[in-house]
Order: structure tokens, then C-alpha cells, then sequence
């Protein structure tokens, strides 16, 4: 099992799991969604904002942009509409980006500043393992959201897509 495959794996897996979840809190009531809560950066929708926020951040870090962010987070997340298709575009953006890294590539370092002007150094394969495991950490907040609403939420985890949607046939 290469580090090649495994990037080109969990990007697939990222979407697909992005998808499942946009999916379920699209059939929720709408006030579940906006609803202002004691969790994850305030609610559904500002955890969505914020890991939209950050796929931007390193996809800039990764193609040696500015991205122009002060911050990680929103006082006022777009519509659910809006940041699926952020989401879906960032998700179907990280794929292709995926499939084109080498081994070399995988390890080159890139110098970048955090968005609280610090200075940090990652290699390209470290950076996309963060963004997929960020992903994961704040689609378990968002579950925890459907507990407290009453709904249950998907069941994404990498098994079940292993199980349901992997094509092993598409990491090329």
C-alpha cells in the first residue's frame, strides 16, 4: 500500500463522506441547520463555513497563494446551497490535486504563514492528510449536532465507504 494510494483514497473518501453528510443535513429543518448552539464554532452551518474556510487556506498554502483569510471562521456562514458547493467544488478540486502528486512531490516541503502570521513548514502529502483528517473531526462535531437535534446522522466512516463507494479502479 503506497502513500500515493492512500492520498488518492482519503481524498475520494473526503468527498464521499462530505456528500453523505451535506446530504443529511439538507433533509433537516432548515432551523436545525442555522440553530446557534454550545458547540463546534457555534452550529451546523459555522462548522461547515469553517471547514470551508480552511480547504481554501491549504489549497492556497499548497499552491503557493495568498489566501487572503484573517480568519478561520465566519460570523455569518453562507447558505447551506453555497457551501455545498464550495464544499463539493473543494472536494472534487482535492481529488485531482490528489491524483497528480508523485512520491517526490509528496514530500517537498512548502513554507507558508498561518492565518496568526506565524510561520509554518509542512511537506504536500502532511498538508493533505491534515485536510482530510480536519475534515473528519468536524463531521464527528456535526454528528454530535444531529444527537442533540433529534436525528441520527450517517454513518460515514472510512469502512463503510470502503464497503459502499471505494472503486480501487480510479487511483489510477
Amino acid at each position: 500500500m503506497s502513500a500515493i494510494r492512500n492520498i488518492r483514497m482519503l481524498a475520494r473518501y473526503n468527498k464521499w463522506a462530505n456528500n453523505m453528510l451535506l446530504d443529511a443535513i439538507a433533509a433537516l429543518p432548515l432551523d436545525e441547520v442555522i440553530k446557534k448552539r454550545a458547540a463546534a464554532f457555534g452550529g451546523m452551518s459555522f462548522a461547515l463555513a469553517h471547514v470551508a474556510i480552511v480547504d481554501q487556506i491549504w489549497r492556497a498554502h499548497l499552491l503557493g497563494k495568498d489566501h487572503g483569510f484573517k480568519s478561520r471562521t465566519t460570523d455569518s456562514p453562507d447558505s447551506l446551497a453555497a457551501l455545498t458547493e464550495k464544499l463539493n467544488e473543494s472536494g472534487d478540486w482535492y481529488i485531482q490535486y490528489a491524483d497528480s502528486m508523485t512520491e517526490p512531490l509528496l514530500n517537498e516541503k512548502l513554507s507558508f504563514l498561518f492565518v496568526d502570521g506565524g510561520a509554518g513548514e509542512m511537506t504536500r502529502g502532511d498538508i493533505l492528510i491534515h485536510v482530510f483528517n480536519h475534515k473528519t473531526f468536524h463531521r464527528g462535531h456535526i454528528g454530535d449536532m444531529f444527537y442533540q437535534s433529534g436525528f441520527r446522522p450517517p454513518s460515514i466512516d472510512l469502512p463503510v465507504y470502503l464497503r459502499d463507494a471505494f472503486n480501487e479502479s480510479e487511483l489510477g
